[in-house]
């Protein structure tokens, strides 16, 4: 019989209809069983992520509560792994960042100290970040907790935040603090303070390489597994670090740069994927809107220049740094970068000594505009024998809100850059805000040419990431 016969078609139909039946039926069931299990046991990275459905609030700071469950599971943190690492291993603590001290202030101080773990063979912990009031981007009416804190791993990546070390590289990976705690009970801590190998940071003039291998045979040696640096009382050092503001503010700390720009601890050190997440949102920003342009790269960032311009309260520093006479700070000390700070000649008067550091600190809305303006001739001419490089993005990390900010924009635009855009202009999640400093840094990092503040400590950092990146001197100045 063909299948053309009635019969036989509505037989087949009927099987087809029955079959179709069970599929659906057993369908249903597996979506409901699914239904009843948790998403995370099919899921567990879920748990994991950087996100929290409470930091959707963008009025209040996050909580961090799954980035801080990812740090607690870190591998690392077992104490039955064998050595170097586990319960046996050996660890050390550094003074809590505090008091006075901005974010990049902290930031250099970290990372040498994550270096000289590194050097020692033992576990460098690391800490949540803990905010000087003054620096925090949030109303302290709008804080969770207090003191306002973020983790590490929000701020940066690398072995510095637990990240894993080279290929074949047997170093201890760094371990949180809570789980330092565990390890190391108080009871079994050796404390060492740092006034006790320092004991006055004015008149101590060794260079950061003695400084720094002094500490390398102290931790070396010692046989205690774990040891916890402390910081004198506020009223015996205002700035307690190991190596400490005025070796950060003076050429002493220029013998450690080769090897600490060579070391795992920078040539591993990442944005972290907070920040990077806060860069991408707003990447879009820099597309360019000019249809004609000529530019080869596709990168927004090949085609940027961004300018570092502090104001509001820096006048007072700028001041106190003249009393001080000091020098430029940390990396923007380099022999290597252009721009470099002349101190004014004994015998300057009071008033033109202040005056030669504001010209340079604190420029005026002109001296600005020049600087940017020649910076960007002097790139474009170094780079003559590149295939039509072009300069047309100008990124201002500023915490300038007044109308000389808009002014200055306008300014800019007859100058003839296509696209201008600032801090303000960036939407940022909870999250973002909570480190809009360092998504400014990063966009830094990546521009084409950086132009900053020569005494700013956050210019020293965003130099030791282009400089690691590879970079040209000539494409970091400073006005």
């Amino acid at each position: 019989m063909s299948w053309n016969s009635p019969s036989q078609y509505t037989k087949g139909a009927g099987s087809r209809r029955r079959k179709l039946f069970i599929f659906a039926f057993v369908l249903v069931a597996i979506i409901f069983l699914l239904s009843l299990r948790p998403v995370q046991q099919f899921s567990p990275v879920s748990s994991l992520l950087p996100v929290n459905d409470v930091d959707k609030n963008i009025d209040y700071p996050p909580s961090y509560e799954r980035l801080r469950n990812w740090e607690d599971s870190l591998p690392q943190h077992n104490p039955d792994l064998p050595l170097p690492e586990g319960s046996h291993g050996r660890f050390v603590i550094f003074p809590e960042r505090r008091k006075k001290l901005g974010w990049n202030n902290c930031l250099n101080e970290i990372l040498m100290d994550s270096y000289l773990a590194y050097k020692s063979k033992r576990a460098f912990v690391f800490r949540d970040y803990v905010w000087a009031i003054k620096h925090y981007p949030w109303s302290i009416a709008k804080l969770r907790n207090w003191p306002p804190r973020t983790p590490l791993n929000a701020l940066l990546s690398g072995p510095t935040a637990g990240g894993p070390w080279g290929e074949g590289d047997k170093a201890p990976r760094s371990v949180s603090e809570e789980y330092f705690n565990r390890v190391c009970p108080k009871s079994k801590r050796r404390i060492i303070n740092t006034r006790d190998i320092r004991p006055d940071a004015e008149a101590n003039l060794d260079s950061g390489k003695v400084v720094f291998d002094r500490w390398v045979d102290l931790l070396l040696n010692a046989p205690e597994r774990c040891i916890e640096i402390q910081s004198p009382s506020v009223q015996h050092d205002d700035h307690w670090q190991v190596f400490g503001m005025f070796m950060w503010a003076s050429d002493r700390i220029l013998d450690l740069w080769e090897e600490f720009r060579d070391s795992p601890v920078s040539q591993l050190l990442e944005t972290s994927p907070v920040v990077n997440a806060a860069v991408a949102r707003n990447e879009y920003l820099f597309i360019p809107r000019n249809r004609g342009s000529t530019a080869k790269s596709h990168s927004p960032y090949d085609r940027m220049m961004a300018i570092h311009i502090r104001r509001g309260d820096y006048k007072e520093q700028c001041l106190d740094l003249a009393r001080w006479n000091s020098m430029f700070y940390g990396w923007t000390l380099l022999p290597s970068l252009p721009d470099k700070f002349v101190l004014p000649p004994e015998g300057t008067s009071p008033s033109d000594h202040a005056a030669a550091y504001l010209e340079r600190c604190l420029p005026d809305f002109d001296a600005i505009v020049r600087k940017i303006r020649t910076s960007r001739q002097d790139y474009l001419n170094s780079n003559q024998n590149a295939q039509q490089p072009t300069l047309d993005t100008l990124y201002i990390l500023t915490n300038e809100h007044s109308e000389w900010l808009m002014k200055l924009k306008e300014h800019l635009r007859g100058e003839g850059w296509d696209l201008i855009v600032t801090s303000q202009d960036l939407v940022l999640d909870a999250e973002g805000v909570d480190v809009s400093m360092a998504v400014d840094m990063d966009i830094a990092r990546r521009a084409a040419v950086f132009l900053g503040n020569g005494w700013s400590s956050m210019t020293s950092n965003i130099v030791h990431r282009r400089l690691v990146d590879g970079k040209e001197p000539i494409s970091i100045r400073f006005y």
